[in-house]
């Protein structure tokens, strides 16, 4: 899904690209098989595009990353978490719109 302002986040690039991020990071916790998933998929990808340089957006697939996945306690997709400072700030859960994921990032 990852487009050019989406990160493909991994269970080894966690730290570095998310947890020290100086901006806010939208991660979208997501799997290849989920329906719901391709439906915001485009969603996070307008906040990438449009708030570049404002926030971060990646993607961490649970199948491929199953250890950050299990950390933060997913336990259904599409999920979002927004990390602000290495922590986490906010979350959702479900398909959501636009106006949703830019409350939790703050901007």
């Amino acid at each position: 899904m990852a487009g050019a302002n989406v990160l493909e986040i991994t269970d080894e690039n966690f730290d570095a690209q998310v947890l020290k991020s100086d901006v806010p990071f939208l991660l979208d916790f997501s799997a290849v098989w989920c329906g719901p998933c391709k439906v915001l998929h485009p969603i996070v990808g307008k906040v990438a595009d449009e708030y570049v340089g404002k926030v971060r957006v990646g993607t961490l697939d649970i199948d491929e990353s199953p250890g950050i996945a299990s950390k933060f306690g997913i336990r259904g997709v599409p999920t979002v978490v927004v990390f602000k400072g290495g922590k986490e700030s906010g979350r959702h859960v479900g398909v959501t719109n636009k106006e949703t994921l830019l409350k939790l990032l703050g901007v």
